[in-house]
């Protein structure tokens, strides 16, 4: 809070909020600020705030950045940071999040368990016989389970072969279906949200998928507080697009000491403090590159979500102009195959791919320019 702008940025989205983040993440003691109504908004701020110190100039980051991604509400931070919302959106939806999300865990007794090591489907297994949801699935030898307390008992009582039980200090059983009361509360708030297109590739929670349309990342970010985290498929997907450095914004150190587990080879890079800056900068420089995704504001582009085999659809060959919501084709891998549909209609300018290309997370596929708008 010495930093006079940082100070300036923290108290303005406090102001948006409504909480004062400053005297929370200053004073207030480790119990209060666990509540997650405070947890939240506290949590999304300090990333926004820590991004613009990291670069003083937003724009700068599009050409260093290939990717970002947000584990459960940092995904908020994540979509604020890639422009598919404001700093100021962020804020009402996470403090209205955080609002929800605790009057939902108040209404049964509900909490969350990580289990670490042993056998994943032995551990999967055990999670499914006591009726208990895998809400975080982080990885190599982390997962969490969430479920009522009793449910979350009778687990520890019986736990999997080879497998730590470590209760977590949580309001309640946030990621599974006890937490549908917000959903709907934050998909009402939703609608009125304006939303772009991130000008990066943004990693979804939901599973690992690019997300190229900022009405369909806000659409998953709320859905996602009711259904698990697959960070594992998001750690696929950064591998899948070949990172070589993953930098965690502060509060940092989980989510790289996950990468180091998952991502052997990848180095990272944990943003904890001011005097840190500089090095994080030149970490970035190291292993910064432009992401691929045009930001050119007359044009659109479809991005391929996964890893796969582009097959086009028969519908749209020949075609010049498109309307919106129209299938272009899928990608398919070993996993599933995935529809690929242009959120945004117009003419054809440039098809990037062709029928059997093997494509990359987030590849271009399709450029089109808007109907009726003229060309630049």
């Amino acid at each position: 809070m010495e930093d006079p702008a940082f100070a300036a940025r923290m108290e303005w989205l406090s102001t948006v909020a409504g909480i004062d983040l400053i005297d929370y993440g200053t004073n207030a003691d480790a119990e209060t600020i666990r509540a997650t109504e405070i947890a939240q908004p506290l949590l999304v701020a300090t990333g926004l705030v820590a991004a613009l110190q990291l670069f003083p100039q937003p724009a700068d980051a599009f050409s260093k950045i290939g990717a970002v991604a947000g584990h459960s509400v940092g995904e908020i931070t994540a979509a604020a940071g890639a422009r598919a919302i404001s700093a100021e959106q962020a804020m009402v939806l996470v403090r209205e999040r955080g609002k929800a999300m605790a009057e939902a865990a108040a209404k049964t007794p509900t909490g969350m368990t990580a289990v670490l090591g042993g056998n994943r489907e032995e551990v999967l297994a055990a999670i499914e016989k006591h009726g208990l949801t895998p809400a975080n699935d982080n990885g190599p030898g982390q997962i969490v389970a969430a479920g009522t307390m009793e449910q979350l008992e009778a687990f520890a009582a019986e736990p999997p072969a080879k497998a730590r039980l470590m209760p977590l200090s949580v309001a309640g059983a946030f990621h599974t279906t006890h937490m549908e009361p917000a959903v709907g509360h934050l998909a009402r708030l939703a609608q009125s949200v304006s939303t772009h297109d991130p000008r990066t590739r943004l990693i979804s929670n939901k599973d690992g998928q690019i997300v190229h349309d900022g009405a369909k990342a806000l659409g998953r970010i709320v859905g996602q507080i009711a259904n698990p985290v697959r960070w594992d498929l998001c750690l696929d997907t950064m591998s899948d697009i070949g990172v070589t450095g993953i930098l965690e914004m502060p509060p940092a150190g989980t989510l790289t000491g996950i990468a180091k587990r998952a991502l052997k080879g990848v180095e990272t890079f944990a943003l904890k403090t001011p005097d840190q800056l500089e090095d994080a900068r030149a970490f970035v420089e190291k292993h910064g590159e432009s992401n691929p995704i045009e930001t050119t504001p007359t044009w659109r582009m479809v991005v391929s979500p996964a890893k796969g085999t582009f097959k086009l659809s028969e519908a749209v060959s020949g075609l010049g102009v498109i309307p919106a919501d129209t299938e272009i084709g899928a990608i398919a891998s070993l996993r599933d195959t995935i529809a690929i549909t242009s959120a945004h209609g117009g003419e054809i300018i440039e098809w990037l791919v062709e029928d059997g290309d093997l494509v990359s997370p987030g590849q271009p596929l399709l450029r089109l320019h808007p109907t009726g708008a003229q060309h630049s």
